[in-house]
């Protein structure tokens, strides 16, 4: 069994996986503001899983992973903190960090031949670059949301233009997956359409999966994209793509 483990900036979810994939039990906790607290959260949320025979440990990461263990969490004042070591002292297996955007990627990029550049629209604008099952180098510098783009007569980063907190702003909601007028997708897909050209002539992907909230409004609004003679797809897990790119690069590490 693969033990997955989403650390978000707001909520952490762990859930241990079959080796099909199915999900045998989950928990969800607050992520807390301290690094010191959140370790102890962690692990004692971890015990409740020591009962199980894991094979490979996958944890994701907001931020910067070095060596493995040494991370860095870019929506946390973390300068850089050991969750190898007490992770390890209830698993006696091998343990992977990687950047949660690059295992959303991961998962999304899964179904598809070829190449796929997977976007989460949410606080910000990040994803990651896959190929035939691999996230690719690349993809460490993917940074699409921090590219600078006119709009409304204002020069923004893309993500403060796009996002589903910029959306939720500016039309006064407090989910951008509640917004449905017919001209407001149309000011979506405008939004979105801005970072894609870049995003298209660098990476030349085969298929763009747009994701985060706004990957579950993507009917709504995708028929206003302009044709870019690249596929838009719909994620399949829009708000668990992290979760379940855990657990296809743990089974994949314990290869």
């Amino acid at each position: 069994m693969y033990l997955a483990i989403d650390i978000g900036g707001t909520k952490t979810l762990v859930a241990l996986f079959s080796a099909r994939g199915r999900v045998i039990k989950r928990i969800k906790i607050r992520t807390a503001k301290g690094a010191t607290k959140f370790i102890s959260d962690l692990k004692r949320v971890l015990t409740d899983f020591t009962k199980y025979h894991v094979d490979t440990v996958a944890v994701a990461i907001p931020g910067l992973v070095q060596k493995n263990y040494s991370v860095s969490f870019g929506n946390r004042n973390w300068p850089g903190i050991d969750l190898y070591t007490p992770i390890k002292s209830l698993f006696n297996c091998p343990i992977f960090f990687e950047n949660d955007a690059n295992l959303a990627a991961l998962y999304e990029g899964s179904f598809y031949p070829g190449r796929a550049v997977f976007l989460t629209f949410s606080t910000g604008i990040g994803g990651g670059v896959v190929e035939k099952g691999q996230i690719l180098p690349e993809s460490n510098k993917f940074e699409p949301g921090h590219k600078i783009y006119e709009y409304n007569g204002q020069k923004l980063e893309w993500e403060d233009i796009a996002a589903a907190s910029a959306l939720e702003k500016y039309y006064h909601v407090d989910l951008a997956t509640d917004l449905r007028k017919k001209v407001i997708m149309q000011d979506i897909a405008n939004r979105i359409a801005l970072g894609l050209p870049y995003i298209i002539k660098k990476y030349s992907p085969d298929v763009i999966v747009l994701g985060g909230p706004l990957g579950k409004i993507f009917k709504r609004y995708s028929k206003f994209l302009p044709d870019f003679k690249v596929k838009f797809v719909r994620p399949k897990k829009p708000l668990e793509s992290v979760i379940y790119g855990c657990y296809l690069y743990a089974k994949q590490k314990s290869k």
